[in-house]
């Protein structure tokens, strides 16, 4: 175990954890921290507690200091600089006529360099760009094509649920979205409804994929031969959710199917159905 204090560098951005260094840290405060990227000031997401070895990447860098007045003007000072930057830029890839779309602008908390985040569907020769913003700023220009999704969490919205969206709340990370897993969950597979404003599966597809893998386990699925309370049956429909399905009855196969809940019946693995058994006597 480890003691670590968790630091975002942005405001929906992910979690790092650092050495406190025998510094005490509360959440909210800020703290300049020594990264790969050079000396940076993030927000504590956690306070000092302790975490599995197996949960850190050594080695662990340490904070440097709480931030004071001084860091805190540094960091206005450098948003003022990212918006004058954002406007200079789009005027540029106008003038220029290059395919890009300018997204967000980032500037080094020591000011070495300026991250330029933009999209677009191919590659762009942005050297000349990046002479003149170099020659206007001085300093280092970066130039990093983004996807969708990042753009997204970038920007924030509303989603189709009304909500704002998950990436740009609460999600420090995008995890891996199938088609799949709207299949299992019953869901209609018309894009409009399955896809956010990024034009991506619905993040959301994932929180509740656990559950509906379980639930399918437990489930007698369509096809299935069961013996339920009123005898052997088939069975034609089911509900992950309500745990309902309806069971075509051997003994009435006229009838509508009875509903029953999948705790009050019994796969009979290795049964066939009445029409499957019908058949083979026919091939024999």
């Amino acid at each position: 175990m480890a003691e670590v204090v968790g630091i975002r560098f942005k405001e929906n951005g992910k979690v790092y954890y650092f050495d406190p260094d025998s510094k005490k840290l509360a959440k909210g405060e800020m703290a300049i921290v020594e990264t790969v990227r050079g000396i940076e000031c993030g927000e504590v997401a956690s306070a000092n507690h302790k975490v599995n070895d197996s949960e850190i990447v050594h080695p662990l860098k340490k904070i440097l200091r709480i931030a004071n007045k001084e860091d805190i003007k540094i960091l206005e000072q450098n948003k003022k600089k990212e918006e004058e930057a954002f406007s200079f830029c789009q005027k540029k890839v106008e003038q220029l006529g290059l395919d890009m779309s300018l997204v967000e602008v980032e500037c080094a908390f020591d000011g070495s360099k300026m991250i330029f985040y933009f999209t677009s569907d191919d590659r762009v020769d942005f050297r000349e760009l990046v002479k003149i913003l170099a020659g206007n700023f001085r300093t280092r220009i970066e130039m990093r094509q983004i996807g969708v999704r990042d753009v997204s969490k970038m920007l924030g919205g509303l989603g189709i649920c009304g909500r704002p969206f998950c990436c740009s709340q609460f999600l420090d990370d995008f995890h891996p979205v199938s088609i799949k897993m709207a299949k299992e969950q019953g869901l209609s597979l018309n894009p409009s409804k399955i896809s956010g404003t990024c034009g991506r599966l619905l993040c959301c597809l994932k929180y509740e994929q656990e559950s509906y893998e379980y639930l399918a386990k437990v489930t007698p699925r369509v096809g299935s031969v069961v013996e339920t309370r009123e005898g052997r049956g088939v069975v034609t429909e089911n509900s992950l959710l309500t745990g309902k399905i309806k069971v075509q009855l051997d003994r009435r196969p006229e009838a509508i199917p009875t509903e029953f809940h999948r705790k009050d019946v019994r796969i009979l693995k290795g049964a066939k159905a009445p029409r499957e058994e019908a058949q083979e006597d026919i091939s024999e």
